[in-house]
């Protein structure tokens, strides 16, 4: 058997051991939970900031999500554990805290639910959660069978609050509501915090719909000294009904049960928080006395790009869990309320190809919160109590930059060139202007902060946030920054050109000339560009630095903004292909650094090959990978495709430590220093990564190019792939497409309807019509 499978919709796993990191997520406008294979769950909501209603048996820091989060005995999850009354034999569900194998064992992650199916001792078992549509609530089913001969049983569903609150925190069963209901009060100090918290869900329940025989609430008494492997009180004939009363608080509830050959059990719980016991009333009535609506996160599907290829692995992860993907970020803006610019256009760019409106909404948004004199905020602030919090209270340069290229999506997908006259205020004026006008001031405020030699200043960090010391005295300047900034400008200028508003044309292509033979002139090293300039005037990521001696970004923006020349370009790929590239995609940086750089930053602190220290990054092998396709290196972007993606094979299965059905942030790189963690997942699924994949396969792999008279078809499929079909929603109309190579074709022929198109562009479309769109291409040679 192997050891994961995907089929339509999912993706299982069929053994919590090999792959215990293996999970997945599921939302709803205000909650997220993530769950992995053995139990252990995550649960955040929006209060309207970030806020838990479960944790760990220890005062947490209040954080934004992190990567890599280790697992130990006590982390918070979902179980149930199972005796047999006969014998006493205990296992548990899904698979910790008991963790014994069982006869058979499957993980399944679907869209909307998340389920475990499980055989062991004679009983088939089915353990699922939702999340209900409306509410911060988790809705779990247990259901129980007896195989072939009669049970008699014992289950204790065990859900831990973990520590909530130094100042008060208790818990108790509460017979009316059927279920355990935790207190606590979220500390403060400041008299005013009392009057913000007051709305505050600080109570935690486990509701079930059926009474229990007994129960607990104080994690001690039920655990006693046998631990979780086998908890005090589940080894005694009842639980002990113990509350908790400023002492570690729990849920845990006892039911027995006796199942004929073939007979079936069926047990319901809401797990969440609440305000108030009225409002916890409430929801026992809306998930139990009705069928409770439960979140079906898949408004997009009709938008999404649908492939079908001879890569069955790739056209699952395109079709369903990458849109899925895009999507969540869409819903939830990576759980904050105050989403760094950089990422929030990001997020907005990837909306366009499923939901333009939303993104349209998030760009009028961003540019709704700009200065008058044209700087955008350090993050966008999503409710009026909202405050810039954690990297966005660190100013960062690079912001104005995203712009322009969420707006050029946005207007592919949509041929909304209105958007352009809507006046919009400033964050700090009276003053209203045009979203064009808007759009000029931000990319004039990027212009001004260059040096004399018209390189980009970094001051306290670019897109690479903790590269905090390069410029933090003024004078360091960003060779990725100065790149971005041609092509942001020379975004801008074909945005123009489209809307007929090119009166300031010479201005933005002479900053662009002047930049491009700066850049050349002040980065260009041995074979590739530094990474940028120090205050001191040192050019650092170039051949001879021990550390940091290459920098995947300043290539693929050099190669974005056209600033090479042939035998740079040439150069400059080897040298990725040679240095950065490993079997999990490329990295950021190599060597990554060992030690602080004070002339760097912080980035050199962090631990080597995680995060921005010589990790494979995904979001920037993503850009890579854009670019790849921009000079036409088909077969090198679609390889970069097809090592992003985690494959079901086992040994890359086990050593990434998740399943395919979410890109995560990084994977570990310093593959030449530390190779034994090699690849592994981040696990953290908040990443633009996915925004810029969708869009290199939209625009690269199936060369789908609006333009302002129609749509220009320029596929660039891999020499692997002989045929592929694609469906795709753009600009108001389907296009359903069939690229195949063919031994008669000797160039690109492409016939829509049946009709042959010249320079194979479709003009002049009809909003809400079909195409139906076959493209040949020769056999042997790339498009």
């Amino acid at each position: 058997m192997r050891l994961a499978h995907q089929k339509d919709k999912t993706v299982s796993l069929f053994d919590p051991q090999a792959v215990p990191t293996a999970g997945s997520y599921l939302w709803n406008a205000h909650t997220l939970l993530q769950v992995n294979c053995q139990g252990y769950a995550n649960a955040q909501f929006l209060q309207p900031e970030p806020a838990k209603y479960a944790s760990g048996p220890s005062l947490e820091a209040t954080t934004f999500m992190q990567p890599e989060q280790p697992i130990f005995e006590h982390s918070p999850g979902r179980f149930v554990y199972v005796k047999d009354a006969r014998d006493g034999g205990l296992f548990s569900l899904p698979f910790a805290p008991s963790k014994q194998t069982f006869e058979h064992f499957e993980f399944q992650c679907a869209n909307d639910a998340i389920y475990w199916h499980i055989t062991h001792r004679g009983l088939r078992l089915s353990w699922q959660v939702s999340l209900h549509a409306e509410l911060a609530v988790e809705v779990w089913t247990l259901t129980i069978s007896a195989l072939d001969t009669a049970k008699q049983i014992d289950i204790y569903p065990y859900f831990p609050f973990g520590y909530r609150s130094w100042m008060n925190q208790s818990a108790d069963f509460d017979s009316d509501l059927n279920g355990i209901i935790c207190r606590s009060v979220t500390p403060y100090q400041k008299t005013a915090d009392y009057f913000k918290q007051k709305e505050f869900k600080d109570l935690s329940f486990l509701l079930a719909d059926q009474p229990p025989i007994s129960w607990d609430a104080r994690q001690q008494a039920f655990e006693g000294n046998g631990g979780l492997r086998a908890p005090q009180g589940v080894m005694q004939p009842q639980l002990s009904q113990s509350s908790a009363h400023y002492e570690l608080p729990t849920a845990a509830l006892h039911y027995q049960l006796s199942l004929t050959p073939g007979g079936e059990k069926t047990f319901r719980f809401a797990f969440g928080p609440a305000n108030n016991r009225a409002e916890i009333e409430a929801i026992r009535a809306t998930v139990f006395r009705q069928t409770p609506k439960l979140a079906k996160p898949n408004w997009y599907a009709d938008q999404t790009l649908q492939m079908q290829s001879n890569d069955p692995q790739l056209d699952a992860f395109v079709n369903f869990w990458l849109p899925r993907q895009i999507a969540y970020h869409g819903d939830l803006n990576r759980l904050t309320t105050d989403p760094q610019t950089r990422n929030y256009l990001q997020d907005a760019m990837g909306l366009c190809y499923l939901a333009p409106a939303k993104a349209r909404q998030m760009l009028l948004t961003t540019l709704g919160q700009q200065y008058a004199d044209g700087a955008l905020p350090d993050g966008v602030l999503l409710h009026a109590n909202a405050s810039l919090k954690y990297i966005n209270q660190v100013p960062h340069t690079d912001h104005a930059v995203w712009l322009p290229i969420a707006l050029q999506a946005y207007l592919q997908c949509s041929n909304d060139t209105d958007v352009f006259d809507l006046n919009l205020p400033f964050a700090d004026s009276s003053e209203t202007a045009s979203v064009f006008t808007h759009c000029e001031r931000a990319l004039s405020h990027l212009l001004a902060a260059r040096d004399h030699r018209q390189l980009s200043l970094i001051g306290q960090g670019d897109w690479c946030d903790p590269m905090n010391m390069v410029g933090y005295q003024g004078k360091g300047v960003s060779a990725w920054l100065t790149f971005a900034t041609i092509y942001a400008l020379q975004t801008w200028l074909q945005i123009c050109a489209r809307l007929g508003r090119t009166n300031q044309r010479a201005f933005w292509q002479q900053a662009i000339d002047d930049m491009t033979t700066a850049a050349n002139t002040h980065f260009w090293h041995g074979d590739w560009f530094g990474r940028g300039i120090t205050d001191a005037g040192r050019l650092f990521g170039i051949d001879g630095d021990e550390e940091g001696a290459i920098f995947l970004n300043p290539q693929t923006w050099a190669l974005l903004s056209q600033c090479v020349n042939e035998e740079q370009q040439t150069s400059m790929l080897a040298a990725v292909t040679h240095h950065l590239e490993t079997p999990y995609g490329v990295e950021l940086v190599t060597p990554a650094f060992t030690q602080m750089h004070e002339d760097i930053g912080r980035v050199t602190q962090k631990f080597p090959g995680t995060a921005e220290n010589g990790s494979v990054y995904n979001h920037a092998a993503a850009f890579y990978i854009y670019a790849l396709y921009t000079i036409g290196e088909a077969d090198h972007a679609y390889r970069l495709i097809r090592k992003m993606i985690p494959s079901l094979d086992e040994p890359d299965l086990t050593q990434r430590g998740q399943l395919p059905n979410f890109i995560p942030n990084y994977y570990r790189g310093a593959s030449r220093q530390f190779p034994r963690t090699a690849g592994r997942s981040s696990l953290l699924f908040n990443t633009g990564t996915v925004h810029w994949l969708y869009r290199s396969l939209v625009e690269g792999l199936l060369g789908i190019l609006v333009t302002a008279n129609g749509v220009r078809f320029a596929p660039q499929p891999p020499s692997t792939l002989r045929h592929m079909q694609a469906c795709k929603h753009i600009a108001g109309v389907q296009l359903d497409i069939t690229i195949e190579r063919t031994s008669s074709a000797t160039c690109q022929q492409t016939y829509v309807d049946g009709v042959r198109l010249p320079q194979n562009e479709l003009s002049q479309l009809t909003v809400g019509k079909q195409y139906s769109v076959q493209i040949q291409l020769p056999a042997t040679t790339q498009p």
